[in-house]
């Protein structure tokens, strides 16, 4: 299947699940947005999660990697299934105290090599603070993959490449910075803090 195909039929399952909201919508990244991603509704079919993460696996199966690192929440289902069509380990780094940081005894090996997974990228901040964990244990991240970039490629310099399913260019902007017709709308925060 072409990558046009391919993200021909992305966008259809993020409408049909529900996974594509419009609105007025507070960032991660603490960024406004008319969209909002919001992938558990698309991962919540493990039919469709095997699909997509077996996408992603065929776009980096060239790349040597001993396992799969992903940031909680978002990106737990991708590093799941990216693990299980690449038939390596997945790890999950977590929050504590507003930051993410390795728990449960999970072991990052010197010297090794790790693909990164996420939902979505609009700064990369999780996705950068995962590849600074590996770092800090002597690991590599090979690469960084994701569903959806709605970046336009401003997100973080993961030092690696990026790979994903979708790039889409999606407005955001500062909250000093709001156009009229978003700034009369509530505002929620649809996702993780």
């Amino acid at each position: 299947m072409s990558s046009t195909a391919r993200s021909n039929e992305l966008l259809t399952l993020l409408g049909d699940t529900g996974a594509l909201l419009e609105g007025h919508f507070v960032l991660r990244s603490g960024l406004h947005s008319r969209s909002f991603f919001q992938c558990a509704h698309l991962l919540q079919y493990p039919a469709i999660a095997s699909k997509i993460c077996q996408w992603l696996a065929d776009d980096v199966q060239h790349l040597q990697v001993d396992a799969v690192i992903s940031p909680a929440m978002g990106g737990l289902f991708i590093g799941h299934e990216l693990g299980r069509h690449l038939e390596k380990r997945h790890i999950f780094v977590e929050k504590e105290d507003g930051k993410l940081v390795l728990r449960r005894h999970f072991v990052i090996e010197p010297g090794s090599r790790f693909l990164v997974a996420e939902d979505v990228i609009t700064r990369g901040g999780r996705a950068m603070e995962a590849v600074q964990i590996l770092r800090e244990h002597g690991a590599e991240a090979a690469a960084v993959v994701c569903i959806v970039d709605r970046s336009s490629g401003t997100h973080a310099d993961f030092g690696c490449p990026l790979f994903s399913l979708l790039a889409l260019e999606v407005e955001t902007y500062s909250p000093d910075a709001l156009p009229a017709d978003l700034a009369a709308i509530p505002a929620v925060h649809p996702g993780s803090k």
